[in-house]
């Protein structure tokens, strides 16, 4: 999803806020997009959600080819991206809500303050992390075939496990992409950057959900 790298000269002031400002408006109406796609798809089946979790990242590559095209289409593309990943999470926000309601609320809290500070410790930071996210790149690979091992074997602890490390690994995953907002020279990225870091968001708030839901 890295269309410039994280040792790319700083844009000025001006337009490091405008991008910036650009970029978390998106990552806002992405979020109020998924919320109405949780919502209307509350009552889904868990096979039209994995449906639209696939059409979604479908969605998303249209966004990484768009970007250079068209703000418009990628903007648009970017709120479709949202909606279905609404869509598709909405069997499991609806299982949290019904099981354990609280829980819902803990999460969403608890990711408000992880982004807000690893974010603003990406922002700041002066250390190139390109290569720190790399190896988180590929962290998160195998935290993916863990979880797939999880579906087909029971291990003790498994899901704490995930959880966990899922946090750890979108901890760095998130410093990354807030340096890259910071340091990008290229204004129309806004929306491939809001679509990388509104899934930051995203992950982190359903691992939290599993570690406050007692990783149901």
């Amino acid at each position: 999803m890295t269309t410039t790298t994280a040792g790319s000269a700083p844009l000025s002031g001006a337009k490091a806020g405008g991008l910036f400002g650009q970029t978390m408006g998106l990552v806002a109406l992405t979020a109020a997009v998924f919320a109405l796609g949780a919502y209307v798809g509350r009552d889904t089946s868990g096979l039209t959600g994995i449906v639209c979790f696939i059409l979604a990242f479908g969605v998303l590559l249209g966004v990484n080819g768009a970007v250079q095209r068209s703000e418009q289409l990628a903007v648009g593309l970017l709120f479709a991206f949202g909606l279905l990943m609404g869509i598709a999470v909405a069997p499991t926000i609806r299982h949290y809500v019904e099981a354990d309601p609280q829980a819902v609320w803990q999460a969403g809290g608890a990711t408000a303050l992880f982004i807000a500070g690893f974010g603003a410790a990406g922002y700041a930071t002066r250390r190139d992390l390109s290569g720190l996210a790399r190896s988180f790149f590929w962290a998160l690979v195998a935290l993916i075939v863990f979880g797939i091992l999880l579906v087909f074997v029971q291990i003790p602890g498994g899901a704490l496990i995930y959880a966990i490390v899922g946090l750890v690994i979108f901890a760095g995953l998130t410093l990354f992409d807030f340096q890259r907002l910071r340091r990008t020279e290229d204004i129309r990225t806004a929306p491939l950057l809001a679509a990388s870091i509104f899934l930051d968001v995203l992950n982190v708030f359903l691992l939290f959900l599993s570690l406050f839901g007692r990783g149901e």
